[in-house]
């Protein structure tokens, strides 16, 4: 049982929620846990989320986007509040991890609220010599999830962040569209790189990312792949 230790609203539908957990076994960058609900009348609900933070032996983080009619999402977006208790289980998954031992560069590809694993990278690989660049796909700046800690990972030298606009650009930005080849070409690792790509977003985006980094030339045994939806 995890206790709320402090909520921050990052978007006008995500927030991160901040969980102390005093058994926690500690995680791998890119894990998820899964929470549940249970209704005063029994009834329960469970959901995974992914983890947004890398384990400092502190706290962990989740960092939950409402879905239109979500049972859960709408309780943890807009109801649950510090010191309540939450019902979690984890750490989940083995695949769509990153560890500081592995060897290359690493081309981190979100869309939406499918950056969240992706934070819990770069922080991780915070303090390494591991070279990470971010593609990060919104619909617009509204919707932009750590603002202020891309600002700060876009500063350091082992990391590039570049967002993508789907919808509305802000003034300078000159194009609005999706993620395509060109898009790739130029600003996501060539396959000669040798990189490991982590895409994680909706079913379609990433389904739609993976087979231009497949066409494009990247090794299918290094683009891991999480989706939702």
């Amino acid at each position: 049982m995890a206790t709320v230790a402090e909520v921050r609203r990052e978007t006008a539908t995500a927030r991160t929620i901040v969980l102390e957990v005093p058994d926690w076994p500690g995680h791998l960058a890119g894990q998820h846990l899964d929470v549940r609900l249970t209704a005063d009348d029994g009834y329960r609900a469970s959901r995974s989320y992914s983890l947004a933070s890398a384990w400092s032996g502190d706290t962990i983080e989740l960092t939950v986007e409402a879905v239109p009619g979500g049972e859960v999402s709408a309780y943890l977006v807009d109801v649950l509040k510090a010191g309540d208790p939450l019902e979690i289980r984890g750490p989940v998954g083995g695949w769509f991890v990153w560890k500081p031992e592995q060897d290359g560069p690493v081309q981190l590809i979100g869309g939406g609220s499918g950056v969240v694993p992706l934070r819990s990278m770069l922080q991780a690989a915070t303090g390494t010599s591991t070279p990470m660049r971010l593609l990060y796909s919104v619909r617009g700046p509204e919707s932009v999830i750590y603002v202020q800690d891309l600002k700060e990972l876009a500063s350091s030298d082992d990391v590039d962040v570049h967002l993508v606009y789907t919808r509305e650009a802000p003034a300078g930005e000159l194009r609005v569209g999706r993620i395509d080849a060109e898009v790739l070409d130029e600003y996501a690792y060539k396959p000669a790189d040798g990189a490991t790509t982590y895409v994680c977003g909706p079913t379609a985006f990433v389904e739609t990312v993976a087979d231009l980094l497949v066409a494009a030339g990247h090794d299918p045994a290094r683009v891991r792949t999480e989706r939702f939806g």
